[in-house]
């Protein structure tokens, strides 16, 4: 560069035109041969199963993907998984966050508990990485930060479910008592389903919040029949309530069980049924509810030996948009892919309307209420609005 040019693109000219030049180099990037997806989930501990679930149906995309020979800009690319065990503990999550964006994830399916998918969100958004949770917790998409999506409806949604199902339930007034599992998720959910029962002018007679881990309810059962509450709202996970209605049945105790969405799982069909009628609201549609869900149901079957168990569905069709998306933005740039996952009109093979607005929330989520028999979950009733 000669003299006179040098002064010429001297101090900020200078440092501009470097900079526009590395803007033009980074968007004329190609996208990569092999495109990198995370899946945070808790694979060990009691919700290990349901995060495995997530990672099968995850993987199971990426195979049909790369089978069909996806194309991007006319390119031929291959996804991979990458996995990270947040072990349902926020600060553990953090860590798994960073460590699938230190191994080049250009987005993540991440995490299961509200918890942690806040804690790992700003890990995330610093380097503009798409984080789709199936998390329900409100406040996920509320922090301000634009990398926030969310795979199905949100709490708000589910508590008034959850509250004004309860309220409605037949046999008279009835004595409720609400308890939680002391996590994020379990903790406002429950708050919320309490505040749509005494907005009914319904008596809640018993507060609880309990480990999530527990599974001796001598306490509470002591406390369910000191103060006569015949209607648990509660938070506890799957294997909490089949603990719970075993004891309760032990006790002489039968009541009705209104839990949330993680004890809508097949393993509560093996649930005490002296213990009382149990129902799950949840905004995770079963994978048989769905037109798309019968060919999904035989590869899965087919693939890992057994049925779906939690949002596995959702997972797989979360790696579809994320296509959709790379597809549409032509790049596996941060910025551009949370842009198009906002705009794209995506193929989701299994639940056909996963769409998302500009705040993350899913445009067309529902809750739906179930009912436990011997065979296993029964739809009893399901809306956008409760």
């Amino acid at each position: 560069m000669n003299f006179r040019l040098r002064r010429l693109l001297s101090g900020s000219a200078l440092l501009g035109l470097v900079a526009g030049l590395g803007t033009l180099l980074s968007a004329c990037q190609p996208v990569p041969d092999t495109i990198k997806i995370g899946v945070a989930q808790p694979l060990t501990g009691p919700l290990g199963t349901l995060g495995q679930d997530m990672v099968d149906g995850a993987r199971m995309a990426v195979e049909d993907l790369n089978k069909e020979g996806f194309k991007v800009d006319g390119k031929v690319v291959k996804f991979e998984i990458i996995t990270g065990d947040d072990k349902s503990d926020p600060e553990t999550g953090k860590k798994v966050a960073q460590q699938l964006i230190d191994q080049g994830a250009v987005a993540v399916i991440g995490h299961l508990n509200s918890g942690v998918s806040m804690a790992a969100a700003p890990v995330y958004a610093a380097k503009m990485i798409p984080q789709l949770a199936i998390s329900t917790k409100p406040e996920y998409t509320q922090m301000g930060l634009p990398t926030t999506f969310r795979l199905v409806a949100s709490d708000a949604l589910q508590s008034k479910a959850m509250g004004a199902f309860a309220a409605q339930l037949p046999g008279g007034t009835h004595r409720y008592a609400v308890v939680d599992d002391a996590t994020p998720y379990g903790k406002g959910l429950a708050q919320s389903a309490k505040a749509q029962l005494t907005a009914r002018k319904h008596e809640v007679v018993l507060e609880m919040s309990l480990d999530a881990k527990t599974t001796d309810f001598a306490k509470l059962i002591d406390s369910l029949k000191a103060q006569k509450a015949d209607v648990l709202v509660t938070t506890l996970a799957d294997f909490q309530v089949l603990a719970l209605a075993d004891q309760l049945a032990a006790a002489g105790v039968k009541l009705s069980i209104v839990g949330g969405d993680t004890i809508k799982t097949p393993a509560m069909a093996k649930a005490n049924p002296a213990a009382g009628k149990i129902y799950a609201t949840s905004p995770i549609i079963g994978v048989d509810e769905f037109l798309g869900g019968k060919a999904f149901l035989t590869r899965y079957r087919a693939k890992y030996k057994h049925d779906p168990v939690y949002g596995g569905h959702y997972a797989y069709d979360a790696v579809y948009v994320l296509a959709a998306a790379i597809r549409q933005a032509k790049s596996v740039d941060g910025a551009k892919l949370v842009a198009a996952l906002k705009t794209v009109d995506p193929l989701a093979p299994v639940t056909s309307s996963m769409r998302f607005g500009d705040n993350g929330e899913q445009r067309y989520g529902v809750v739906s209420v179930y009912e436990i028999n011997n065979n296993g979950w029964f739809l009893l009733t399901r809306s956008d609005n409760w």
